[in-house]
């Protein structure tokens, strides 16, 4: 009997200047590059690969319940693309499980494919760089390109239209700054109403202001790139906070208009705004994803305060903080036995 497995465990990343559209919808290449931290493993994503003989048709599991032919739709297609790197036609059982809400904005796309491609490079022995695994994880899902490494990350655009060059790299490990964190105010743990490849898509089609961002974008990847290796605070914080806004107008701009933000996501950012103003000063910088959880980054030195502010905004229903991760790894013992 043929069988191979193997078990990754990824963490999700937060976008300070995010991916949204795509040039080509068939290979996921963005419109513009984006930058992000991952996150530590206060939000993991742990995954089980079996590829053996003795399975007739791929079979998914996710956080314990058997996901029906639609929902797998697009991890069996990721298993092909890992099935053709690895020369190999088997069949697959997955099981992955989130320790965080999936599909509500927390970027669970992220990591779980992040997780299932590096399950199935070292189930099928893919020996491939984490650049070039990368270039494979996008197809899952394009901002999983950026949780295969830790720290601060780069998802570079690319020019080629086959995509080779769009890739993501480490910019700055988790050690060029431990001391920033990310304090995620959950307002909502439900499914989106709609997947961010389908908002994303109408964005591109139907949003007037979407031209204007990308002509934008070159400026505010150098800000922000320059605000991380310079350890400035303060000049990150304003620019993350111009993105996400810049992000959701054009959503909203996009026909009909895509609203992830709720009235508790918009009491954050007058919280945020405020605090800032007590403070004298940017002492932390709200992004928000496809969502309506509030990611406030913030030092160290003023997570306790803002998290006791974030607390006292109506609605929201819990305060989880996570530092900057050091990545994905393998993990010896797998979700299920063999």
């Amino acid at each position: 009997m043929k069988e191979r497995i193997a078990t990754a465990i990824a963490t999700p990343n937060i976008a300070f200047v995010k991916y949204w559209g795509n040039r080509d919808e068939r290979l996921i290449l963005p419109a513009g590059g984006s930058i992000s931290m991952t996150l530590d493993r206060t939000f993991t994503t742990t995954t089980t690969v079996w590829f053996s003989d003795s399975l007739s048709a791929d079979e998914i599991w996710l956080n314990g319940k058997k996901v029906g032919p639609q929902e797998a739709k697009r991890i069996v297609e990721h298993l092909d693309l890992m099935r053709r790197a690895g020369q190999c036609r088997l069949r697959a059982k997955v099981v992955s499980r989130n320790n965080f809400p999936t599909a509500a904005g927390l970027a669970s796309s992220a990591s779980g494919f992040a997780a299932l491609t590096l399950a199935c490079a070292k189930a099928l022995g893919v020996r491939r760089s984490m650049t070039e695994l990368s270039a494979l994880a996008r197809r899952g899902s394009g901002s999983a390109c950026r949780s295969l490494f830790g720290g601060f990350v780069e998802w570079v655009r690319g020019e080629r239209k086959d995509g080779s060059d769009s890739i993501a790299q480490q910019i700055a490990p988790a050690s060029h700054w431990p001391g920033l964190v990310d304090i995620v105010a959950i307002a909502s743990e439900g499914r989106k109403h709609i997947s961010s490849r389908d908002a994303m898509r109408r964005t591109v089609e139907t949003s007037r202001l979407f031209k204007q961002r990308m002509q934008m974008h070159p400026g505010m990847l150098k800000q922000v790139r320059n605000a991380i290796m310079q350890k400035n605070a303060e000049l990150l914080f304003d620019s993350i906070m111009r993105e996400s806004n810049s992000m959701h107008a054009v959503m909203k701009d996009s026909r009909p208009p895509i609203i992830y933000m709720s009235e508790v996501s918009r009491r954050i950012v007058d919280a945020v705004r405020a605090f800032n103003a007590d403070a004298g000063g940017m002492k932390c910088g709200y992004t928000f994803d496809a969502g309506p959880n509030a990611h406030v980054i913030t030092t160290r030195k003023n997570e306790a305060a803002v998290r006791r502010m974030l607390a006292r905004v109506k609605g929201v229903k819990r305060v989880v903080s996570a530092g900057v991760g050091k990545g994905p790894a393998y993990a010896a013992k797998h979700l299920f036995k063999i």
